[in-house]
């Protein structure tokens, strides 16, 4: 199977108190330690917030597309992703993500479908699959 898109990051200097880059220069941020996990905090990125964010962009596209396909209308919609760091017990740590689509004006059944059919098809779920908590939630008010 032949890859639809490549992209590649660099991280440099000190892991989470460092840089990433896109090697293309679009990404290009300085990162921090969150407050919460004893770092300086700020106003920099982490890991976590990088991965939100692509996670909530992924999915809401692939809403978007299996509404679409469905004949359902989205006039306004949003994805809230909000992942946690956890600890495994045993030394290391894990993530787990809640994912809440907001679809203003359906019914609950229909956005119900929708946010569980796209759970199937979003990259970034696929990957996620198994490996850690993902909780879906559709509001529609």
């Amino acid at each position: 199977m032949s890859a639809l898109y490549t992209t590649e990051a660099l991280s440099t200097g000190d892991g989470r108190n460092g840089h990433v880059r896109s090697l293309d220069g679009v990404l290009d941020e300085a990162l921090a330690i969150p407050k919460d996990l004893g770092g300086p905090g700020g106003d920099r990125t982490n890991p976590e917030q990088l991965f939100a964010a692509g996670y909530a962009a992924c999915f809401h596209n692939g809403l978007r597309l299996i509404a679409k396909g469905m004949g359902v209308e989205l006039p306004e919609s949003s994805v809230r992703s909000e992942v946690s760091l956890l600890p495994t017990g045993t030394g290391g740590f894990a993530l787990a993500v809640s994912l809440t689509a907001h679809l203003p004006g359906l019914e609950q059944p229909t956005a119900d479908e929708l946010v569980k059919a796209t759970h199937q098809v979003c990259p970034y779920s696929n990957a996620t699959r198994g490996n850690i908590e993902v909780t879906l939630k559709a509001t529609v008010q």
